[in-house]
């Protein structure tokens, strides 16, 4: 992985895993999976807030008007 990646990422996570003591190949494993948990958190909370919509679009009560 380059390294304007994980400059663009700007976590200090991203940094303690360059600080700690570990092989390259390890070191490239913890980043792997850094990057698979933020994909699947952003999928999560995506997935959340179109859970939310389509319940708000079914649920809404049309107004009336008198």
């Amino acid at each position: 992985m380059s390294k304007d990646l994980e400059i663009k990422f700007g976590s200090v996570i991203y940094d303690k895993i360059n600080t700690v003591r570990m092989s390259e190949q390890e070191r490239q494993v913890a980043i792997n999976a850094m990057h698979n948990a933020d994909a699947i958190v952003d999928t999560l909370l995506w997935l959340s807030q179109k859970i939310e919509q389509l319940g708000a679009a079914l649920f809404l009560k049309p107004s009336i008007k008198h």
